[in-house]
């Protein structure tokens, strides 16, 4: 008998977990589980849906530092270079500093359209900036694509923050659908065939990377436009 305890015991213990499995374990199917995940993907779409209007236009406007105030204050070398110490201090004042050191700004202004490229997908026009006589040339993004790289917009409103994400892919797909939307919704009405030569105001976002450099390459500055306006 003391040879079969050992098994007895056993059968007994695979008996008892068999009559407790199907309480303690819920089967659920795969279609279930797809259906699932799929409703809590995340969806850019509707979380730019959600801010555009009610919050990114009217921060931009409260927000925006006038550009070439802030033009003014770079001090470039002949090449186009200014410091990083210098240009953080200037963005410390006027703008924010991400955590990827990049420096980002609010920004309005007027100007003049001196020239229209329309060769390229990620299309700008280049500005004679009204209170601005320095050696920085200023360019606006015209689309119909800005690049997706350019997280100015997202960065630069102070409000849309990583913590606020599952994960990096989501942050960075609402700084993509900011920039789709600037391209469908801001510029899509831009007739760039007489856009040279016109006046034109607008608000936007601007930034400046500068991680793991010294001196940063300021010689042209480009602006995503949040709104654009021509005025004459």
């Amino acid at each position: 008998m003391k040879r079969y305890l050992p098994w007895i015991v056993g059968l007994v213990l695979v008996a008892a977990f068999i009559a407790i499995l199907p309480f303690s374990v819920t089967i659920v199917p795969i279609a279930e589980v797809e259906a699932q995940q799929q409703s809590e993907a995340f969806d850019p779409v509707a979380y730019v849906d959600g801010i555009w209007e009610s919050q990114i236009l009217p921060v931009v406007e409260e927000k925006a530092v006038d550009l070439a105030a802030i033009l003014s204050q770079f001090e470039v070398d002949e090449k186009g270079l200014a410091t990083k110490e210098q240009l953080t201090a200037i963005a410390q004042e006027n703008g924010l500093i991400t955590v990827g050191e990049a420096h980002v700004y609010l920004v309005k202004g007027a100007g003049t359209v001196t020239a229209v490229d329309t060769e390229s997908r990620v299309g700008t026009l280049t500005l004679q900036l009204d209170g601005y006589d320095g050696p920085i040339t200023v360019k606006l993004y015209t689309g119909p694509r800005i690049p997706s790289d350019d997280t100015a917009v997202r960065d630069a409103v102070g409000f849309i923050n990583f913590g606020d994400f599952r994960d990096q892919t989501e942050y960075g797909k609402v700084g993509s659908e900011l920039n789709k939307r600037v391209a469908g919704q801001v510029l899509s009405g831009l007739d760039l065939s007489t856009l040279e030569g016109k006046r034109i105001s607008f608000y936007g976002a601007m930034g400046i990377r500068t991680f793991n450099l010294v001196t940063i390459d300021v010689s042209v500055v480009t602006v995503v436009p949040i709104k654009i306006e021509v005025v004459e």
